[in-house]
């Protein structure tokens, strides 16, 4: 069965639930610029998948799963200093962590099989 629209991409489905957990979980972050960083790091994640996907060409498609990988390393990255600075406990860090790792592990697969 071929994809149709990228909404049907589970690396896509599953970058769209993390990044409503880390909207939900920094929504009160008082540090905007920080904030700002993290929500777009992990809006990133799921706009280049699917910005990929509709450009209608494996190259490009692959070149922006690999943004959208190095995405999920900057979510990582940004949420050990989440923890670090105590904006989130290590239980909500550990939890977005396997979220991105997962997601992460998911664009690889994507792009081996194109």
């Amino acid at each position: 069965m071929a994809i149709k629209n990228f909404e049907e991409i589970i690396s896509w489905q599953k970058s769209k639930a993390l990044t409503v957990a880390v909207y939900r979980n920094f929504k009160n972050c008082k540090d905007y610029g920080f904030r700002d960083q993290i929500q777009r790091a992990s809006v990133s994640i799921m706009n280049n998948i699917a910005e990929g996907f509709e450009r209608q060409s494996h190259k490009d498609f692959i070149k922006f799963l690999y943004i959208a990988k190095g995405s999920c390393g900057e979510v990582r990255s940004l949420l050990n200093l989440a923890q670090e600075l105590d904006y989130i406990n290590k239980e909500e860090r550990d939890i977005l962590s396997k979220q991105s790792i997962e997601v992460s592990k998911l664009i690889s697969g994507l792009i081996k099989a194109l």
